[in-house]
């Protein structure tokens, strides 16, 4: 499967992010891990995270073989455990997530973000129901929801509408890319 088209748009800023933070790049929810293995392609340090232990395991043995590895660090984590933030005290000079809403995340996730860095975050919205799965609330984004949840940060790209996917199916999503911006001293 292919990458984002939003990771291609904004690649020279990550380069330039990870570049100047030495941090990594957080794919929160990596699946099988094809944005991060993107940017990892493009010598940009990834932490790879998931709760699925195999799909940890797979990209680590991708790891093993490629001559990248060294952008490349694994966290298996379950980022549901209510009792647990699993985000307190990291820093990331961006995170992406795609296809994952967990709603209470997302202080921490603004928080582990450096000031200046970005998160690309595209996940599912309620329209998605007219078309198959998710229909679950909890994993649906309202209509404006992500733009309230980073208002005060400067917006670089806002979609929320309708798109076809590659299996010629239609999805209903949102996606936000936004800068965290710089302390004030």
């Amino acid at each position: 499967m292919q990458h984002s088209s939003l990771l291609t748009q904004y690649l020279p800023q990550l380069k330039i992010l990870h570049r100047n933070s030495q941090t990594t790049v957080l794919d929160l929810a990596c699946g099988n891990g094809r944005n991060g293995l993107y940017l990892v392609e493009n010598d940009i340090a990834v932490t790879f995270a998931d709760i699925n232990s195999a799909a940890i395991e797979q990209l680590k043995q991708h790891a093993s073989r490629d001559e990248h590895q060294q952008f490349m660090d694994f966290w298996s984590v379950d980022f549901e455990q209510e009792a647990n933030m699993p985000l307190a005290n990291k820093h990331f000079a961006a995170i992406m997530v795609f296809r994952y809403l967990h709603r209470s995340l997302f202080d921490q996730i603004k928080q582990a973000i450096l000031p200046g860095g970005l998160i690309i975050y595209e996940t599912f919205t309620t329209d998605q129901i007219q078309f198959g799965r998710p229909k679950n609330p909890d994993f649906l984004l309202n209509s404006g929801e992500l733009l309230n949840v980073f208002s005060g940060w400067e917006i670089l790209h806002n979609f929320e509408g309708i798109i076809e996917s590659t299996s010629a199916s239609k999805q209903a999503i949102a996606q936000i890319v936004a800068q965290k911006p710089m302390l004030i001293e």
